[in-house]
């Protein structure tokens, strides 16, 4: 059982690495491939292919992105045969009024709830440890207090993040019914987000940040799955013990969904191979998620306990508004230092394209995904752009949401008027970059702070890489928390920032293989 879930932590943490969607795809498909759009979650599932393929004759082509983007997808008329997510429900709302996308068929395959993991000390200490009574508002005046630091996904990016702002805001109204607007207890999950010291764009990366940083944290909100999966790896200092709140949480549960009618007889094949009682074993045993069909007994990994299931929105305008309000109100504001390679190489259509990826996050992306992903209010912006040294640095606080905020408009200037440099000095700017995060954790600690370096070159001038990287581990803590997501660009050298992002536990995105906006959007998530 260690080794089964510590490899599944490995394929997490091997999904959530590169930070970017597959693309690649081979030349031509064998006979009867469908094309699944699917969470990055799902990359455990992905080698069972084979045996799949020789038991059905239906064979897989995974393309991964995030849920709220997938869709978003789905919705525009994405062309493909099956989505696969760990939940269907934005999307369900999305095309609720029977327009494209729509799914002709839907079967649950598998389930994980989310739920609260907090290392047994804290648990002992808090009076939780085996108890079935704790809720969330006990979770919240925890927070509150400054007691309990956890870390959680982005729920505009993630969702197991968006299962439990919702799971939380419901629990916190009370009421026992569907959210409304005018049931949220804004004050109530303000406190209960004070807490949250951690946060990422899928729940696989939020799992190896928090192994990074568990010694500054008290636990992390996951699917339960994940939570087993971390306690069986053997590279926690201490195990979690799993919180399950008396007063309801949100399960995840795999929805395999048909979009393309014509692909109805391989699907039905499909879905009856999946819920066989074999294979849901064989899922359970490999994944650490809960079986569907009622004839494979949960193992004993899996409390036996009744969960209480919360009842979910039933209006896409309760859940947007829920989630502008926790960028915009209730989590800890951000501050992003950006630090941008103005230098020769990027002249023409590459300098177009980042000036255009920044001003997409002011308003100019109106796109569902883009409309969550942009510059949020109480967000303060740090531009700092180099070339042979330092060019310049300039702070900017967002003081509004709509495109004609003051600050929106002033960030959208400003990137309008860069001007391009020679030579590339990127390890001093990022030094630079790190001053700056040490001056501002030493003045305000209540910021979610990261850097995003972006260079489509190699490093020239000034200090080298590993001059950098010997006065990084001579930062004072916080500072040295604060994660570097590189995104990769022209002839940027991998090597050079995967130096940086391993030291700083951060990402790299490849805009080669996607775009600039496409990564600087995605790198909003764990943000």
């Amino acid at each position: 059982m260690r080794r089964t879930a510590a490899l599944l932590v490995l394929v997490l943490l091997a999904a959530a690495g590169g930070c970017t969607s597959a693309e690649d795809s081979p030349p031509s498909d064998p006979p009867n491939t469908l094309r699944v759009l699917a969470g990055s979650e799902l990359k455990d599932v992905e080698p069972l292919v084979p045996q799949i393929r020789d038991a059905t004759g239906v064979n897989l082509r995974f393309d991964y992105v995030g849920t709220l983007e997938g869709a978003e997808r789905i919705h525009g008329g994405a062309q493909t045969d099956l989505a696969w997510f760990s939940s269907a429900r934005y999307l369900t709302l999305l095309t609720a009024d029977g327009g494209r996308g729509r799914p002709v068929a839907s079967e649950r395959i598998m389930l994980s709830p989310v739920v609260l993991g907090v290392k047994r000390s804290v648990a002992t200490r808090f009076g939780w440890a085996g108890s079935q009574d704790v809720t969330w508002k006990d979770i919240a005046a925890k927070t509150r207090s400054g007691e309990l630091r956890y870390g959680m996904t982005n729920p505009a990016a993630s969702n197991s993040g968006f299962s439990a702002l919702v799971g939380v805001a419901a629990a916190l109204a009370g009421t026992g019914d569907a959210l409304r607007t005018e049931d949220i207890d804004e004050r109530g999950l303000t406190d209960f987000f004070k807490g949250q010291t951690l946060t990422a764009g899928s729940s696989g990366w939020l799992a190896e940040a928090f192994m990074t940083d568990q010694d500054r944290l008290d636990g992390l909100i996951n699917y339960e799955s994940v939570l087993l999966g971390l306690n069986a790896s053997g590279r926690l200092r201490e195990p979690l013990e799993l919180i399950y709140p008396k007063d309801g949480i949100i399960t995840a549960d795999y929805p395999l969904l048909l979009l393309n009618q014509a692909k109805r007889a391989e699907y039905d094949k499909l879905v009856a191979y999946l819920r066989s009682p074999e294979v849901q074993r064989q899922l359970m045993t490999s994944t650490v998620r809960r079986p569907v069909v009622p004839e494979v007994t949960p193992d004993r990994r899996f409390p036996d306990r009744v969960l209480v299931e919360l009842p979910f929105p039933a209006s896409l305008k309760v859940v947007d508004g829920l989630l502008f309000a926790y960028l915009n109100r209730l989590r800890r504001p951000a501050h992003t230092i950006y630090v941008l390679d103005v230098s020769g190489s990027m002249e023409g259509e590459r300098i177009a394209a980042l000036k255009q990826a920044l001003i997409n996050l002011t308003g100019a992306d109106t796109s569902i995904s883009g409309r969550f992903a942009g510059f949020r209010a109480r967000e303060r912006v740090t531009m700092i752009t180099f070339a042979e040294q330092v060019i310049d640095e300039r702070d900017f606080t967002v003081d509004g949401t709509g495109p004609d905020a003051p600050g929106l408009r002033q960030v959208r200037d400003y990137v309008a008027s860069l001007g391009l440099h020679g030579g590339t000095a990127i390890f001093s700017a990022m030094r630079r970059a790190y001053q700056r995060a040490v001056a501002d954790a030493r003045r305000d600690r209540g910021s979610f702070t990261s850097i995003v370096l972006m260079t489509d070159g190699e490093n020239n001038r000034g200090i080298s890489a590993d001059e950098f990287l010997a006065g990084l581990e001579t930062l004072p803590d916080p500072a040295r928390s604060v994660k570097t997501f590189a995104i990769q660009f022209g002839e940027a050298s991998p090597a050079e920032l995967e130096r940086i992002v391993r030291a700083s536990a951060g990402a790299r995105f490849d805009a080669n293989r996607t775009s600039l906006a496409a990564a600087f959007k995605e790198i909003r998530g764990y943000q």
